[in-house]
């Protein structure tokens, strides 16, 4: 019998490769097994070991038990994830891999040489045989099955007049979300399914802004832009606001605010948008205020130094009365705090007398935080009318000098939504900080955690509050602006609130009383909280939802290999997982939908005429882990909200990542990104398909649509077309809002989280679509600073 050596390298090296290939199954597969995991890694393990040892003494039989282990392999993926085809590339690739090397000459031919007189050939044609079918289940499964989620299904045309704010001009795009309602609809009809393939670049603008020494990872320009007064208005990461021509792109004016860019202190540095008010849109002139006689027109700008800027829309100047020579402070009345500690990355709301404003602060930092407190401001004066402390809700009359506003009560740190006919300012809240441990909350503020909240805009007066969450251990805080429509429903015309969040409920309520139109049922959680801490027996869960249909389960695991997928597996054993609401643990626990939500401050798009939703729910599982006081805790990131998190004044310190495999890659199988619409009169889902491709946060730039991960929201219009360019990968993209298919799409130079906007030139009457690609530093994609715009061709507009 001839030894190892006799076989020459080629052999050596296969049969040292298939063993130790072998040890890492037999290590991992039994460490799976003791976890209670499938045996499938472990008996793979060991027929690989058998194999590799049969190679040099009895190929014959090496190549029957690889045989066995390649069928046997593709049954066991098929009655665990059935035909899914990407869900099948990990469980087969290697053993495809390992197949294809036995199978091809060069092996076969080294060992019948190597041992005389045997012959391979009908063993090699069966490996082969096998191989093909391996193949065959693979390229069926990845490219003529549908991805898990999807649904097809086409809108039915709707005719019924949409609903529209107040004080705002079609034409333009005048808030954060179009309107003051938040809708991100343009009714705008040039640009539709027919032409849209024509969209060329009519401008680009840079403005110059990059990240500096020092900058938190957490850098992004998530702006949406503003068009109104003739100009395009936008605000950069360091909280420069310019002003542009819409149809040329080229600079009319720029302000800085010149902040402290000690930016080691900040947490993020980001700023979603600014703020416009004209008088004129409410009726007011010169002779009601000296205010409205110097700056009849206003931006109105946050910045990380916790101030709101005034500056007029037309020059770019200072509005010098408002405030102490046009900056209000948000810091007054919180006493002591650290630089950066508040910081407000969204625009305020604009309402004919009242500037409502509201702030991020650190999280997962410490339980001695500013105030979550919402500030309303006179709109010309900047002189403070009213606050609401979601600690002290009852108490709106401006504090006194020498009373602080109540520490660590829950903030707003998003968009809130206005109906000035009702009278009502709708402030979606976050939670009161650390996220991830609340033994010591106490009401009134655990009432307004990640909840709803109307407030009164002359007084700031609680109207009605609808929470989301109880006791939020998961930092479910609602991100997303609250988007107003009137909806067509069996009692009549209601004028409602659509609130999307993170866990991918989407609550639906009568925003003149907070009355649920959608029912959310309150269900049994998970319980068992860490020491000292609690959680709500139950939860509300809309019908309407795109949560996960199933918990995670060890099927779901995912990787480019069975390798890291069995890591994956491992992991997943590892933790405490229950479903939804599985509270934080020493252990360490997975949380599905992770903390970047299934919807987060991108929020969704409706169509108020069309009465449809259209949004780009993303699938991304997180792991937190209590780390106990005494073991020690400290900060291990720049800035950023993942790593370790102090959450100093608990118990614990906390460890938040991604549920990723040791290769980077998510641990759960894709999708994990899709486009989605509901009819709003029946809140059923008409379409949903993977979205996006792994082009840009692949090792190599293939454009695999797997349905990748999204940061930012949709744009809607009247001309049936939605837009978005949130994605991983750097791409604008158009859809047919009836079908959701996919009708155009340009790269971009970086990274698009932002969400695009849409508005007509008076002067020419070309339909602009604008998005900002300037990267997000949290998820890595590539940092720029490219303001782009989309029109047709000239003369091309029908």
């Amino acid at each position: 019998m001839p030894t190892l050596a006799a076989h020459g390298r080629l052999i050596r090296l296969t049969v040292l490769v298939f063993a130790l290939f072998a040890l890492a199954f037999l290590g991992g597969g039994g460490l799976l097994v003791w976890l209670g995991g499938s045996p499938y890694y472990l008996v793979a393990g060991l027929m690989l070991l058998a194999t590799a040892w049969l190679l040099w003494r009895r190929p014959l039989h090496a190549f029957w038990l690889y045989i066995v282990l390649l069928a046997g392999t593709m049954v066991w993926s098929v009655i665990e994830v059935g035909l899914d085809g990407w869900q099948l590339v990990p469980r087969l690739d290697l053993w495809i891999v390992l197949g294809l090397w036995l199978a091809l000459p060069w092996v076969p031919n080294r060992l019948s040489t190597t041992h005389g007189a045997v012959k391979l050939a009908r063993e090699v044609t069966l490996l082969r045989i096998v191989l093909l079918l391996a193949a065959a289940l693979l390229v069926y499964g990845v490219f003529f099955r549908p991805a898990p989620g999807t649904l097809e299904g086409s809108l039915a045309e709707a005719t019924a007049p949409g609903n529209q704010a107040a004080h705002f001009a079609p034409r333009d795009w005048s808030a954060y979300g179009h309107s003051g309602y938040g809708d991100r609809y343009a009714p705008l009809s040039q640009i539709t399914p027919a032409n849209v393939a024509r969209l060329e670049r009519a401008w680009e603008f840079h403005t110059g802004d990059f990240k500096g020494s020092g900058d938190p990872d957490e850098m992004a320009n998530e702006v949406t832009p503003l068009k109104a007064n003739g100009m395009l208005y936008i605000c950069t990461p360091h909280n420069i606001v310019i002003a542009l021509d819409p149809d040329t792109g080229r600079e009319r004016w720029r302000f800085n605010p010149r902040i402290n860019r000690d930016a080691s202190h900040y947490q993020h540095m980001i700023c979603r948008g600014v703020a416009y008010y004209d008088a004129a849109a409410y009726g007011r002139t010169a002779a009601d205020s000296p205010a409205v006689s110097e700056c009849p027109r206003r931006i109105y700008a946050p910045t990380a130094d916790a101030t709101l800027v005034a500056v007029n829309a037309d020059t770019g100047q200072p509005c010098t009365r408002f405030g102490q020579r046009g900056v209000v402070d948000l810091k007054a009345g919180q006493g002591a705090i650290k630089r950066g500690a508040l910081n407000p990355t969204s625009p305020p709301v604009v309402t004919n007398r009242i500037l409502v404003a509201s702030a991020s602060v650190t999280d997962n930092d410490s339980t001695n935080e500013p105030s979550g407190v919402i500030l309303g401001f006179d709109i010309d004066s900047g002189k403070l009318v009213w606050n609401w402390d979601s600690g002290n809700p009852d108490e709106t009359t401006p504090l006194p000098p020498g009373r602080q506003y109540v520490r660590n009560s829950p903030n707003s740190w998003s968009v809130s939504s206005v109906d000035e006919r009702l009278g009502l300012v709708y402030i979606p809240m976050g939670n009161q900080t650390p996220d991830i441990w609340g033994g010591n909350r106490k009401q009134p503020a655990e009432r307004f955690s990640s909840s709803i909240v109307a407030l009164d805009i002359a007084s700031g007066k609680l109207r009605w509050v609808y929470q989301t969450v109880h006791h939020d251990l998961w930092d479910m805080d609602i991100g997303a602006q609250p988007t107003l429509v009137d909806l067509d429903r069996p009692e009549g015309r209601v004028p409602a609130l659509v609130a999307p969040t993170k866990r991918g409920d989407v609550y639906v309520l009568d925003r003149r009383t907070g009355r649920l139109l959608v029912p959310a049922p309150e269900r049994p959680v998970p319980q068992g909280a860490a020491k000292g801490d609690w959680t709500a027996p139950t939860q509300p869960f809309s019908a309407l939802s795109f949560a996960p249909e199933k918990p995670l389960r060890e099927t779901d695991m995912w990787g480019s290999s069975p390798l890291d997928q069995l890591v994956c597996r491992i992991q997943f054993r590892r933790h405490r997982y229950e479903g939804i609401f599985t509270p934080p643990s020493v252990k360490g626990s997975l949380v599905y939908p992770g903390n970047y939500g299934v919807f987060d401050w991108g929020g969704v798009a409706i169509d108020p005429v069309r009465q449809v939703m259209i949004a780009n729910p993303n699938y991304m599982a997180f792991r937190s882990r209590l780390i106990p006081r005494e073991e020690g805790v400290e900060r291990d990131n720049n800035g950023s909200e993942m790593g370790i998190q102090p959450m100093t004044g608990t118990p614990f310190g906390v460890i938040l990542r991604p549920f990723l495999s040791p290769l980077g890659i998510p641990c759960q199988a894709p999708p994990w990104g899709y486009m989605a619409a509901v009819d709003l009169r029946t809140m059923k889902k008409i379409w949903m398909h993977r979205n996006g491709t792994i082009r840009d946060s692949a090792p190599l730039p293939v454009p695999v649509p797997l349905g990748v991960p999204s940061l930012g929201g949709p744009m809607v219009t009247a001309g049936g077309v939605a837009f978005m360019s949130a994605t991983l990968d750097y791409y604008l993209r158009a859809y047919d809002v009836k079908t959701g298919r996919q009708l155009w799409r340009d790269r971009l130079p970086a990274g698009g989280q932002a969400t695009p906007m849409s508005y007509v030139s008076e002067r020419t009457g070309r339909q602009y679509v604008v998005v900002m690609a300037g990267g997000h530093g949290s998820l890595g994609t590539k940092l720029g600073d490219s303001l782009i715009a989309y029109a047709l061709p000239a003369g091309q507009q029908r």
